[in-house]
């Protein structure tokens, strides 16, 4: 396990049993896991620590969109990062939703894969684009979701992951245009008694005059799609 230290690295914090702390790797200034990692057999593979290859960069600046990527001129609120730090920051609505989805290093290393890959964002039935097939810090994310003239497009942008023995994930943040504004996480965590856990934590307010007046049925559809995903993973994650 690690905690982020003041120049944006992580760094393993000795003792540390926190379920919200992992080996991450920040947007601010892409961190990596200590000296002697080895990149993993395939992209987005948790459960052993690795280089992910960056040169210290985000790429946030430097490379264009990906295939079916729209162009967004950055993020549409200020506390980027900040689902990695506890307590989350006021003025949002907070949203944490924890549940076991298994048992086992295969559950974690299946259900790990299918976060960080996406996968499971796929299996809910939205249009999801993304500029990597793997996340890391910087990765572009765009959800569609509704059909036809009732679409919207929610650009997002990854700003931590973590890919450690005992933990995998991301969190994303909103970008001009999306609906919402503010930030979300989804790990995973393989505990000391095996169980595995899959966690859900976000901080939003609206973005847009239709979610305003959407009012509290914006947080509840939030954790619907949090209870969503948790089944969807809990199968993806049974079938390996």
């Amino acid at each position: 396990m690690t905690r982020l230290i003041g120049d944006g690295r992580a760094r393993p914090a000795a003792g540390s049993t926190r379920s919200g702390t992992g080996t991450t790797h920040s947007g601010a200034g892409s961190t990596h896991p200590g000296a002697g990692g080895t990149r993993p057999d395939g992209p987005g593979t948790p459960g052993r620590p690795y280089r992910d290859g960056h040169d210290g960069r985000d790429g946030r600046h430097d490379r264009p969109a990906g295939p079916g990527l729209r162009r967004s001129s950055g993020p549409n609120y200020p506390d980027r990062g900040a689902t990695a730090r506890r307590p989350l920051p006021d003025g949002y609505h907070h949203l944490h939703h924890r549940a076991a989805i298994g048992r086992g290093q295969a559950v974690f290393e299946a259900a790990g894969t299918a976060v960080t890959t996406l996968a499971m964002h796929r299996a809910t039935g939205f249009s999801v684009r993304a500029d990597h097939a793997s996340v890391r810090p910087g990765t572009r994310v765009e959800i569609d979701i509704g059909f036809g003239p009732l679409r919207i497009n929610a650009p997002c942008e990854v700003v931590w992951t973590a890919y450690a023995p005992d933990r995998a994930g991301f969190a994303y943040g909103t970008l001009a245009g999306h609906p919402e504004a503010g930030e979300e996480s989804f790990t995973v965590e393989l505990a000391a008694d095996g169980t595995v856990w899959f966690e859900v934590t976000a901080f939003s307010r609206p973005g847009v005059w239709y979610t305003r007046l959407a009012g509290p049925l914006v947080p509840f559809l939030q954790l619907r799609y949090a209870r969503w995903c948790t089944r969807i993973l809990r199968g993806l994650a049974a079938r390996g």
